[in-house]
């Protein structure tokens, strides 16, 4: 089979995949932070879990990088600043600042994390770098390309200082919930998992790409689900929660 063909097969399988998973997190929280619940088997600490899973991420993609024939163009060098951007971030500075020090991870989730950012990241990368046609300097003038790179530092900064938030409720040693105040929590309780979608539909309309694209429609297969558990899950737990706030689109839902 034509590899160019083959490799089409695999990302509509691969965006199958992920509305299965839509359905599956809709109904079934996966068990990692709040939702940890026993029956998963052993378990790590939050922190090694987050390393772990989000490691293979900039790896692989830098490989794919390296060893790509369409890498040695400017695009391409701004594609890869992009995407390590979030991800050395995400695997090397975000896990070690997690608080609360009885916080665990069934260590399947954190092979299944690993595995999935293995896969997405190969995909994307050897598309951008290896089958797709080079991507000329021109390519940064595009308006596409504007237009997707200033959704993606948008989304890059509400969901650092989302994150940033969350970090800081919490003394060092707590592990205990505290409602959220601050930055976009004031119209809704995951502004983080906002900031991410934003991002990653930012990156999809940045290299114009379906593997991008699919991985945008995974992060929503995640995180919309996730998000909507959150939202119940904090006006179950505090009855305070501010009534306005909505689960992850300001005034909307």
């Amino acid at each position: 089979m034509d590899e160019y063909l083959l490799f089409d097969f695999l990302i509509i399988g691969w965006l199958g995949l992920a509305i299965v998973s839509f359905i599956v997190l809709l109904v079934i929280p996966v068990p990692y932070g709040r939702y940890v619940r026993h029956g998963w088997g052993m378990t790590v600490k939050n922190q090694i879990g987050w390393f772990v899973m989000e490691s293979s991420s900039p790896i692989i993609f830098f490989i794919c990088f390296v060893v790509g024939q369409n890498s040695k163009t400017l695009t391409a060098i701004v594609f890869l600043v992009m995407w390590e951007l979030h991800y050395l971030h995400r695997a090397f500075i975000y896990p070690f600042r997690l608080r609360g020090k009885d916080k665990r991870m069934p260590i399947i989730i954190m092979l299944s994390g690993f595995l999935f950012n293995m896969i997405n990241s190969f995909f994307i990368g050897h598309f951008l770098f290896s089958i797709s046609v080079a991507y000329l300097s021109r390519w940064l003038l595009d308006s596409r390309f504007i237009f997707g790179f200033v959704l993606f530092l948008t989304g890059f900064v509400i969901n650092l200082q989302s994150d940033h938030i969350l970090l800081n409720l919490r003394r060092f040693g707590e592990s205990d919930y505290k409602i959220p105040f601050g930055g976009l929590f004031r119209w809704v309780s995951c502004p983080n998992y906002l900031g991410e979608i934003l991002e990653w539909f930012g990156w999809g309309i940045a290299t114009w790409s379906l593997p991008s694209l699919v991985f945008a429609v995974w992060t929503v297969a995640n995180l919309v689900p996730r998000s909507r558990s959150h939202h119940l899950w904090y006006k179950q737990q505090f009855s305070t929660y501010p009534f306005e706030r909505k689960a992850l689109i300001p005034r909307l839902w």
